[in-house]
């Protein structure tokens, strides 16, 4: 099939495709006699486990790493599993770190009257390092 087909197979943009080719990240297509891109249903089966890891917001590192962990069949889970669980690692770390924005910034709406006064709690706190950005 070619990178259209194999595009909409496996639900990665064929900009992607070819930007996952040039990175490495997966094996560059075969070419047929016309010197264009020829995908199999193996490589539609691959950019599908990428597109699956993107998804749940794994870097193109840890893709890499789990592509390989897939394709060794000596492999040991607790490899795969290591990478996972330092993924959701990161991943409380970023939600904590949202929550915190989320709970500051509706403090400072809280605060702010809304008002026709030109004093804002939300623009003093941008301006410089207040109370609640030490909290």
């Amino acid at each position: 099939m070619n990178i259209g087909q194999a595009a909409q197979a496996s639900g990665v943009s064929a900009k992607m495709i070819r930007y996952y080719e040039e990175i490495g990240l997966i094996p560059v297509a075969a070419r047929n006699g016309a010197g264009y891109r020829f995908y199999t249903q193996s490589d539609v089966h691959r950019l599908s486990f990428v597109r699956r890891a993107r998804d749940l917001g794994f870097s193109v590192k840890e893709i890499a790493e789990l592509l390989s962990l897939w394709s060794d069949r000596s492999r040991q889970s607790a490899e795969v599993k290591r990478i996972a669980q330092a993924h959701i690692d990161d991943l409380e770390q970023k939600i904590a770190k949202l929550r915190g924005m989320v709970d500051t910034l509706q403090t400072l709406v809280e605060c702010c009257a809304g008002d026709d006064r030109p004093e804002c709690p939300i623009l003093a706190e941008l301006e410089g390092p207040g109370t609640l950005s030490r909290a």
